[in-house]
């Protein structure tokens, strides 16, 4: 061990030297999920400009989540074994060279292949930030600085869609779409020069790497989502159903394998004993569905303007302004008083009003002109906003709530990966089934067609519903059980 990769206690972390690591740290998160918007928004304006299949827009965003989802619990291991800051700042140059390339792309396949390094990189940067933060603070400095996150991620989700619309319509020096990856660049600069002030530090006791447990992971997950990309789904493939049906089984095989690892003494991917708390399998099931809605139904709504109506960039990022502003008054709202107050009651309050929204929306594409524009979606796109970030930070309060203090960073960082697997699920199928129902018969079905995938979208909320119902009732019986 050199004397630059010693593991630093909170306090030996100068007081002038912690400001601008933070900033390093959450500018490194929210470039992460500002790239992600940003690219939903633009996704049209890149299909137009490259050509190809249609489906290649919902490839722009699965390209990038996927192997992000995948990697994450891997890229933290890497950051226990060699050093978090030298993880940082490898992910941080990787996503700045990725982003590079993607905006010089002669081509979908390019670009899609760097997308798919940019995910990769990312799973690198974002599980350093908690273990760095506590390296560098404590006491009531800690709180502040994990208190923090919140803010800056409700921050890059109202600014991703508007700054999407904005950098394309822009045409800056004729970079059209371009753009939305150029901004990377000079944003991942900073990080970098900032990340210099950030101290090493790694686990004291280092943990193996569980390769076979990654490469099970990936495949499975490959299996369940590819197909589903741009299919009919009335009428799969043999070829589709096999991949479909495959996945659960290589699947059933990583958890398998978990088990082996775990019971040799080395270290899984994923640790079996969180599943022994009967909520956590729940709340993997409610992320996944969640967040599967939110992602899914951005693209569709992207599509429907844009594709569908042929409405411009600037304005399809501006249409979802009162759902990025509900997002972030409500979570504000429910992080600062509402969970502290009410608890649990929080969750299912907001799936409800994002069912409202989401069934406000049906209704809105039932009664819309297919060539106008659809002005009452926007009160819809706000309440659903509104529901997402009611749902939010009480469901991974709740989550995390049972689980002994040596779990919670495995269980944040699996919730993360199926946070980014949901999404890559809700964009393949929401996306799917709006261009499976549009295309077919041209723009005249798009309002049909948004709320086909609308409906699929209250169908994924009911879910996230009943597996909020049995994450509450599986807290209050190991309540019960601790009492007795």
């Amino acid at each position: 061990m050199t004397a630059t990769e010693h593991v630093l206690p909170p306090t030996a972390t100068a007081p002038r030297r912690r400001g601008p690591a933070l900033v390093a740290l959450l500018l490194g998160e929210a470039m992460n999920l500002l790239d992600a918007t940003i690219v939903q928004v633009a996704a049209p304006a890149i299909h137009a400009d490259l050509g190809g299949s249609v489906s290649d827009i919902q490839w722009f965003t699965t390209a990038y989540t996927l192997p992000f989802a995948v990697l994450l619990i891997t890229g933290g291991r890497l950051g226990d074994i060699a050093g978090r800051r030298r993880l940082f700042v490898l992910g941080v140059s990787g996503f700045t060279a990725a982003s590079l390339a993607c905006a010089l792309a002669p081509s979908v396949g390019v670009l899609i292949g760097f997308r798919a390094v940019q995910g990769a990189a990312a799973a690198l940067i974002v599980p350093q930030t908690i273990g760095l933060i506590k390296t560098m603070f404590s006491g009531p400095e800690l709180s502040r600085a994990l208190g923090s996150i919140g803010p800056v991620m409700g921050l890059s989700a109202v600014c991703g869609p508007l700054l999407g619309g904005v950098l394309t319509h822009a045409d800056l020096f004729g970079s059209s779409w371009r753009a939305a990856f150029l901004v990377n660049v000079p944003v991942s600069l900073v990080v970098l020069v900032l990340a210099r002030k950030l101290p090493e530090n790694r686990a004291p006791r280092r943990p193996t790497l569980d390769l076979t447990g990654t490469l099970l992971a990936a495949t499975g997950t490959g299996l369940l989502v590819l197909p589903l990309i741009g299919a009919d789904l009335a009428d799969l493939s043999a070829r589709s159903w096999a991949a479909l049906a495959a996945g659960p089984a290589v699947l059933t095989v990583f958890a398998l394998h978990q088990r082996r690892v775990a019971a040799a003494g080395r270290s899984p991917l994923v640790e079996p004993g969180l599943f022994t708390h009967r909520g956590f399998p729940a709340a993997l099931v409610t992320s996944a569905a969640f967040f599967a809605v939110t992602n899914g139904l951005m693209t569709v709504v992207v599509l429907h303007l844009q594709v569908g109506l042929g409405i411009g960039v600037l304005e399809s990022g501006l249409s979802l302004a009162p759902w990025s502003a509900g997002l972030a008054v409500a979570s504000w709202a429910a992080g600062a008083r509402l969970v502290r107050r009410h608890g649990q009651r929080v969750m299912p309050v907001g799936l409800g009003v994002l069912l409202a929204g989401t069934a406000g929306a049906v209704a809105v594409y039932h009664w819309a002109d297919p060539a106008a524009y659809p002005w009452p979606l926007l009160l819809a796109l706000g309440v659903i906003g509104l529901g997402a970030g009611l749902f939010t930070p009480a469901f991974f309060t709740l989550a995390l709530k049972p689980l002994r203090p040596q779990e919670l960073g495995t269980a944040a960082g699996l919730l993360n990966a199926v946070q980014q697997l949901g999404a890559t699920l809700g964009v393949a199928v929401l996306g799917t089934v709006y261009l499976g129902t549009a295309h077919p018969t041209g723009p005249a079905a798009a309002p049909h067609a948004a709320q086909a995938a609308f409906w699929a979208a209250a169908g994924l909320v009911a879910l996230s519903l009943a597996g909020s119902r049995v994450m509450v009732g599986a807290m209050r019986a190991d309540g019960r059980r601790d009492t007795a």
